[in-house]
């Protein structure tokens, strides 16, 4: 029995000491992770280098990881060289990374070259030209600029390569929301099952997650909540009781 778990958040370097992130802090993950190695489960924790590591366990194999690109590459070699019951996606994948940052100053200056070639700038223009003075992390920003420019682009959807690289695999999702109605919340966890292929999903609103407080919901591949969590611990064993219904159906 194996299951690949992700936790933490990812990093997305501005230069070579920036970087954007969000708060993801991998508590939640190295709870799941207690609760299947207490069960004499291997597990492949693949966890971004800032957040919380479980501890260290012979059954438990860690990958360390930052940005959404090495996410990405770690998560597709071991999703086609390995075979998972389950992978849990705990992980807060950073939705853009960054395209290009630069000065104030070297904005000003390729405008106004831009502008010498094309009497008006259209939206592929700008596009092209960010395009052209990527490389971020190439160097330090100088803290001495009047202002900085960030050009962030979209990062690829991670969960939605998950079911393509191995299709039978048992996946959890997660969908966290902030200050939404319930109602909202479960209709957007709702479309995430069909958009991801997702087996289950594990919706959360933000104002809910407190010190020890989670509130979660549990829902099914049809949408149905069938359990919620009221705490880390409780979420934890919610998800183990569906992959071991699962895992226990496989083997009848």
């Amino acid at each position: 029995m194996k299951v690949l778990i992700t936790a933490g958040g990812t990093s997305e370097p501005i230069d070579q000491v920036r970087s954007i992130t969000n708060h993801a802090s991998g508590s939640l993950g190295i709870e799941i992770a207690k609760v299947f190695l207490q069960n004499g489960v291997t597990i492949d924790y693949v966890v971004t280098k800032s957040a919380k590591k479980p501890a260290a366990d012979e059954h438990l194999k860690m990958h360390l990881v930052n940005s959404t690109q090495e996410v990405y590459d770690c998560l597709k070699q071991l999703l086609t060289t390995q075979k998972y019951s389950a992978v849990i996606h705990t992980m807060a994948i950073s939705d853009f990374t960054t395209q290009a940052s630069l000065s104030i100053e070297d904005l000003t200056t390729a405008l106004n070259q831009a502008y010498q070639a094309k009497d008006q700038l259209q939206e592929e223009d700008l596009l092209a030209l960010f395009a052209s003075m990527a490389n971020p992390t190439a160097s330090k920003i100088s803290s001495k600029t009047k202002g900085l420019i960030l050009s962030l682009q979209p990062t690829p959807k991670i969960i939605q390569s998950i079911k393509h690289w191995q299709h039978t695999t048992v996946l959890f999702g997660f969908k966290l929301l902030a200050n939404v109605t319930q109602e909202k919340l479960l209709q957007v966890a709702r479309n995430s099952l069909e958009k991801n292929q997702a087996d289950f999903v594990i919706a959360n609103d933000l104002s809910e997650i407190h010190q020890n407080q989670h509130h979660a919901y549990l829902l099914d591949s049809t949408g149905k909540v069938i359990a919620q969590g009221y705490q880390k611990s409780e979420i934890a064993q919610m998800i183990f009781k569906q992959w071991q219904q699962i895992y226990q159906q496989k083997e009848e």
